[in-house]
């Protein structure tokens, strides 16, 4: 073991616009295997990309201080045990861990989860069995409080969570109205996931014109689940219903070039007033301790089919920044996940 090399990838420069390959270096240095009691030692195969990571690149404070620099990339991982000093790991099983972008991780075991591969594959841990899934499940369930016969919006549909909320909202009882960047994610949207109606938001020129058809087609949100923001929350806003509720899970769109600077989004508070609705942001580490309570519900649908998902997979450990940078392009349909080897 003590011969073996260790890849990571450094977050070394702060971006102003999209994030990219230039604002990592690749580092190589000898592996630290030598574990402290209670220690294991963790080959990574997947490695997570996610969009939070380009809001932790902000120059100001947002729900934690910004991501140091110089420092490697923090982010979800599974991988297979190469050495453990603790009974109840083996080599060989796999876990999952919060790491980051390197090749072998060292963590204690109360920072590990160990996986079942016979239950679901490995990769669910990153997806919907990991943070998106639990994001996805208590932000619908508790933000959004879905009744049946509500109308549910959902921008960014297509992606890790907005795919789950689409299916916990027609579990739900609720008429779900997917938002996605493609014809073919919108097809995918309502063939398999079962969507009622799914728009490529691409094809509208603006909010006003994405307003008219929500009009015309007399869309009107009783929850709306917002990954995106831009253009589409500007139009969903005045077509709420009384006593909507308004989940803020992303605002995808502000993330290159306006993080720090964010644009005026819709002058809306009359709208809040008028419709005494709500607006409530959330996040996944609001919901850390109970992620049990998502995996007994989640788990068996996933098990028996009746939760389908889709992961993006990239493969090569040098890809990592360009996959992340894909993340804004729309190059994903589901989780976006790097293999590692």
């Amino acid at each position: 073991m003590s011969t073996r090399e260790n890849q990571r990838w450094i977050y070394c420069q702060r971006p102003s616009g999209e994030v990219n390959e230039s604002h990592y270096r690749l580092e190589t240095v000898p592996l630290d295997s030598d574990l402290a009691a209670n220690e294991v030692l963790i080959e990574n195969h997947y490695i997570s990309v996610d969009p939070y990571m380009r809001i932790q690149q902000s120059a100001k404070p947002n729900w934690e201080e910004p991501h140091p620099l110089n420092t490697l990339q923090r982010g979800a991982v599974v991988g297979r045990v190469v050495a453990s000093r603790n009974a109840a790991f083996s080599d060989g099983d796999w876990v999952s861990a919060y790491t980051g972008w390197e090749r072998y991780s060292r963590v204690h075991i109360s920072a590990a989860t160990k996986l079942d591969p016979q239950l679901a594959p490995v990769t669910t841990a990153l997806g919907v069995l990991g943070m998106p899934g639990r994001t996805a499940w208590f932000g619908l369930m508790e933000a959004g409080q879905p009744r049946p016969g509500d109308t549910l919006l959902v921008s960014g549909a297509a992606g890790a969570v907005g795919s789950l909320v689409v299916q916990f909202g027609k579990k739900a009882g609720c008429r779900v109205v997917a938002f996605a960047g493609s014809d073919e994610k919108c097809e995918w949207l309502s063939d398999e996931l079962g969507a009622d109606s799914a728009i490529n938001y691409r094809r509208f020129n603006g909010a006003a014109e994405l307003d008219a058809f929500f009009k015309a087609e007399r869309i009107r949100a009783d929850i709306y689940f917002d990954n995106v923001g831009g253009t589409i929350t500007d139009a969903v806003i005045p077509n709420i219903n009384r006593r909507a509720r308004i989940v803020i899970c992303g605002q995808i769109s502000q993330y290159s070039g306006n993080l720090d600077e964010v644009e005026n989004g819709p002058r809306f508070l009359h709208h809040m007033l008028y419709q005494r609705a709500c607006v409530q942001g959330i996040l996944a580490r609001d919901f850390n301790y109970r992620m049990d309570e998502m995996l007994a519900v989640v788990g068996p649908w996933v098990g028996n089919g009746e939760i389908r998902y889709r992961e993006t997979i990239v493969d090569g450990f040098e890809r990592l920044p360009a996959a992340l940078s894909g993340l804004f392009h729309g190059d994903n349909t589901g989780k976006m996940i790097v293999r590692v080897n």
